[in-house]
């Protein structure tokens, strides 16, 4: 039993160890999001969002639901190493300006026009 606890943990650490899947983990902690919205925020492409989003989702850390138009993401960590990860994401992230920075940039997200031009 042992060894599954450490492989479901390493695959935890595994997928969230990258600034960019950092970054998305925290702005979803504050609201559904659309690939769009968050290829704008983070300064990526669509396909590379994409890829961390899949990542993210097979851990456990996130789910996604189609409404309408928008595949919307949002936090669902569906076991205890990710529950934990995202209760302290917030705690560990609360100083970091590029998180900061995030924060201000979804504001300005509009899925209608960034998704729909």
């Amino acid at each position: 039993m042992k060894k599954l606890q450490i492989k479901d943990l390493e695959k935890r650490v595994k997928a969230s160890a990258d600034a960019n899947r950092i970054r998305i983990l925290s702005m979803l902690k504050g609201k559904k999001m659309c690939v769009c919205e968050i290829a704008f925020v983070l300064g990526i492409t669509q396909p590379s969002v994409s890829r961390h989003l899949k990542k993210l989702k097979i851990a456990g850390f996130i789910a996604s639901k189609n409404e309408r138009l928008w595949t919307n993401y949002y936090l669902c960590p569906q076991n205890r190493y990710a529950k934990n990860f995202i209760k302290n994401l917030q705690l560990w992230t609360e100083l970091d300006k590029i998180i900061a920075a995030d924060k201000k940039k979804i504001k300005k997200a509009d899925r209608v026009k960034l998704c729909c031009p």
